[in-house]
């Protein structure tokens, strides 16, 4: 964050390709924000209770500079211009980021309760949806872009939440089966994830790559799969790799879990006269759900990186910002699918974590 201070916070371009100028913040500014990186670190260790609420304020601050630089430099160009956040704006962001991660393990270290400590964690999220909603950023760059391709990103977001839910199906279709058929045959379940590995070491557009010519083929000897959208390029060699993918984290949490649950639990519950599904459905899944769902977790992360690469084939996609704009040379336009893809990731993660944790906490609770 000290060097986020010194270094450009704006460049602003003529337009969307040409070279542009860059701008700093204003002395005032240099000041308050080497006054506040020093604070976080001395808050920590002297005032730990402070650390929370000024960890979200330094963030937000953050985000009402960005919006006012790059309004500032909208207002002096014209309508073809573009303000666009310089390496200034990301330093500091992330320096916030480690700030508000610190703030969450000492409201938990400090026994505040469950509410508070809820409310330091997440209080970033409605501030940087008040200034993305209210246009305080609408003269950054990449939201300038939103604006312009506005309905053409929902479809995009849309079609990459098709990917990554459907091949998660998929994957958790096929997946879950096969975990359970392999813990039972010690002697098969190295194969099993051995493939599952062997998937995992292709790179993902290589994997992309090597299905178009057996679906093409499959879809010109069979006319109704070609029907069904079944083809070389499209969403059915996406899905097919991208559920490829998912396999190994879903299989090799699945084995883990199944086998990890206590002997002497199933013992019990055979001794109670349960039979081998009704302890499966009611003893042994139940306690490997938290650690099969830690699996599920990791798959859900990878599938949304891996969707991005799928633009290449045609299933649409976030990646079409993404590539769009390596193809120009334009920046914003990375941004407009990098980011959202991101934050897609972080809260699949999140969401499912917590899934996770409440799950581990009732099967902590069952007597």
């Amino acid at each position: 964050m000290l060097a986020a201070c010194f270094l450009p916070w704006v460049l602003l371009r003529p337009n969307r390709l040409a070279a542009g100028e860059f701008l700093r913040l204003a002395p005032a500014q240099v000041v308050l924000g080497i006054v506040l990186a020093l604070a976080l670190p001395a808050l920590a260790r002297w005032r730990p209770a402070w650390l929370p609420p000024l960890a979200n304020a330094v963030f937000g601050l953050g985000l009402y500079w960005l919006g006012r630089s790059t309004a500032d430099a909208a207002a002096s160009a014209g309508d073809l211009a573009r303000a666009s956040a310089s390496s200034g704006v990301w330093l500091w962001l992330v320096g916030a980021a480690v700030g508000l991660y610190g703030a969450g393990r000492v409201s938990a270290l400090l026994g505040q309760p469950a509410a508070l400590r809820l409310l330091w964690r997440w209080l970033w999220l409605p501030v940087a949806a008040f200034f993305l909603l209210g246009g305080q950023l609408s003269a950054w760059s990449v939201i300038h872009e939103l604006s312009v391709q506005h309905s053409r990103f929902w479809q995009e977001l849309g079609q990459h939440l098709k990917l990554v839910l459907g091949a998660l199906a998929l994957a958790v279709l096929i997946g879950a089966p096969l975990a359970v058929w392999a813990s039972q045959r010690p002697r098969l379940a190295g194969v099993v994830l051995g493939l599952a590995n062997g998937v995992q070491t292709i790179p993902s557009l290589a994997l992309l790559g090597l299905l178009i010519a057996p679906l093409a083929a499959l879809s010109s000897h069979f006319p109704a799969l070609k029907s069904l959208g079944i083809s070389g390029i499209g969403t059915a060699p996406a899905l097919t790799a991208m559920t490829l993918y998912a396999l190994l984290p879903i299989v090799q949490n699945g084995v883990v879990a199944l086998r990890g649950v206590n002997a002497g639990v199933l013992d019990a519950a055979r001794g109670m006269g349960m039979t081998d599904t009704q302890r499966f459905w009611r003893v042994q899944l139940p306690l490997a759900l938290p650690v099969w769902l830690s699996g599920l977790r990791q798959a859900a992360v990878l599938l949304v990186g891996v969707a991005s690469v799928a633009q290449l084939i045609g299933a649409g996609g976030l990646g079409y910002f993404i590539f769009s704009g390596l193809q120009s040379g334009a920046g914003d336009l990375i941004l407009l699918g990098a980011i959202p893809a991101a934050l897609l990731a972080v809260g699949l993660d999140q969401v499912l974590r917590g899934l996770e944790n409440w799950l581990g906490r009732t099967g902590e609770s069952r007597p």
